[in-house]
């Protein structure tokens, strides 16, 4: 219990600053994935390949992919690096002691931090969503990245080789008296193995398993609650026309 308590509060300490230091961009809407059973798998193999080097999900067990279609050797062929048994939680192959002193922090647990990122620009998925898609390459940083939705950030790109090198573009402008430089777009620097269009939709299958491993149990909670509802609005209708039948000849 500690630990959850301790992982939640961590992710909400980097939500705060995440948002005091995104600069007012507007995060791009993130697809929803997670009724997608394709995707899902996609993404799982793309968090366990590049998220889970540095990155834990101390609270999600490898076999709790079966919910998403893997079976039991599916996961022991493909997405076993950091341990041998499918009952095993998600460790990152790092050790914290040299993240640290890589990173200047150990990195944080992803367990729930699709629910932990969402604000005032949109929901967690779509501040991740904007988030790995806004990397560009700032030789001023310690790792040679920076990223517009986190300015600053330590993490270095670890997607790039799929998503290439690009820079942002700016247009300046005069507001108040003052030039204020505009983001417009990128420039596409170097190619990567990835289109822009393949990469946003590895991005969306990334971040639409995040969102399913933060609560593996929303779309049967929704499913649910639509039964539910159901059920109280025809209980309704029918303890409305047992009291018109009651008080009929009441007056």
């Amino acid at each position: 219990m500690k630990k959850i308590i301790f992982a939640l509060i961590t992710s909400l300490g980097l939500m705060v600053g995440a948002q005091a230091s995104e600069g007012g961009m507007a995060w791009d809407k993130a697809p929803n994935n997670t009724n997608d059973m394709a995707s899902l798998q996609n993404g799982a193999k793309l968090f366990v390949n590049y998220c889970l080097n540095c990155h834990s999900a101390a609270f999600m067990r490898f076999n709790r992919l079966k919910d998403i279609g893997l079976t039991d050797q599916q996961i022991k062929d493909n997405l076993l690096f950091t341990t041998e048994k499918v009952g095993e939680t998600m460790k990152a192959a790092i050790d914290p002691k040299q993240a640290k002193d890589w990173f200047g922090g150990t990195p944080p647990d992803l367990t729930v931090i699709a629910r932990s990122r969402a604000g005032a620009g949109g929901s967690g998925a779509d501040y991740l969503y904007t988030y790995m898609r806004t990397f560009y390459r700032d030789e001023t940083k310690a790792t040679g990245w920076n990223n517009l939705a986190f300015p600053n950030v330590a993490m270095p790109h670890a997607l790039w080789e799929l998503q290439g090198v690009r820079k942002p573009v700016y247009e300046e402008k005069e507001e108040h008296g003052h030039k204020v430089a505009i983001f417009k777009g990128w420039e596409q620097v170097t190619p990567g193995v990835m289109s822009p269009l393949q990469y946003d939709q590895a991005m969306g299958d990334l971040v639409g398993y995040l969102q399913w491993m933060a609560e593996p149990v929303q779309n049967t909670r929704v499913r649910i609650g639509v039964w539910v509802l159901l059920f109280l609005l025809c209980l309704t209708f029918v303890a409305w026309r047992l009291n018109a039948a009651f008080w009929k000849d009441v007056k």
